[in-house]
């Protein structure tokens, strides 16, 4: 097992197709969303619009950095690849779509802290901030971004799971593990606007280094200690964190 992120060189394709869905998910958020502006955290949307969005949003930013996984757990296949690693996809996004109720109830909680006072949206956009980045420095994180940056020893396993839900089953796992590592970087969009496109763009490139960069691990630090020092200087600069200190008005 290598400490540097996996490439995937050979049998490609699969990566190219998650990169060809990741395009098509940007593509959507940006003419659909890139030149509006959203009134509340949820985006004025129900439960079942925002898992919808949600989902789409969460294709784009983490589909790129996901795809030389795909690529080497593609190679464990022999047959109807293609149709299998439809399956994989959809498990991983299955799982960062059931994410989106826990999303979306946070959303509404903070939606309502963007009306209150200015110094009570200034006080929760500090704890998002100081939240996300201590668990950047966690060990936890640590294990979750070692699982997505060196997976060759999750590829053993999921060529043990028996039977047609192995895909299914290999591509949720990955997802959770993904999930560990990248959620605190959703949740700074709470800060910065939820369909906050500039921010979804640095994110995702943030997400896409984390896991593939040979600098991965102290790019994730290096982010976790930023975040900390955002806590601290929201209170001076309350727009560093328009979505919550902007009377609910998060700009695109």
């Amino acid at each position: 097992m290598t400490d540097g992120p996996v490439t995937g060189r050979r049998r490609a394709c699969p990566a190219g197709l998650l990169l060809v869905a990741a395009a098509i998910a940007w593509s959507w958020v940006v003419t659909r969303w890139g030149g509006m502006q959203a009134t509340t955290a949820t985006m004025g949307l129900g439960l079942t619009a925002f898992l919808v969005v949600w989902t789409l949003m969460t294709a784009a930013m983490m589909l790129p950095s996901t795809a030389p996984v795909a690529a080497l757990y593609a190679r464990t296949i022999t047959v109807r690849r293609s149709r299998r690693m439809v399956a994989f996809t959809v498990a991983y996004l299955l799982v960062w779509a059931t994410a989106g109720l826990p999303a979306y109830a946070l959303a509404v909680g903070l939606g309502r802290a963007a009306t209150l006072p200015a110094a009570a949206g200034t006080a929760v956009a500090a704890a998002v901030f100081a939240v996300s980045g201590v668990y950047q420095l966690t060990p936890l994180k640590d294990r979750c971004l070692a699982r997505c940056r060196s997976p060759i020893g999750l590829m053993l396993r999921y060529a043990s799971y028996p039977g047609p839900s192995r895909d299914l089953r290999a591509g949720a796992h990955h997802g959770a593990f993904c999930l560990g590592c990248c959620w605190p970087l959703m949740l700074l969009l709470t800060a910065f606007g939820l369909m906050n496109l500039w921010a979804m763009v640095v994110l995702a490139v943030v997400i896409t280094a984390e896991k593939l960069a040979p600098a991965g691990r102290l790019v994730a630090r290096a982010v976790g200690v930023a975040s900390i020092a955002l806590a601290v200087a929201v209170f001076w600069v309350p727009a560093l964190a328009p979505g919550l200190t902007d009377g609910g008005v998060i700009g695109m």
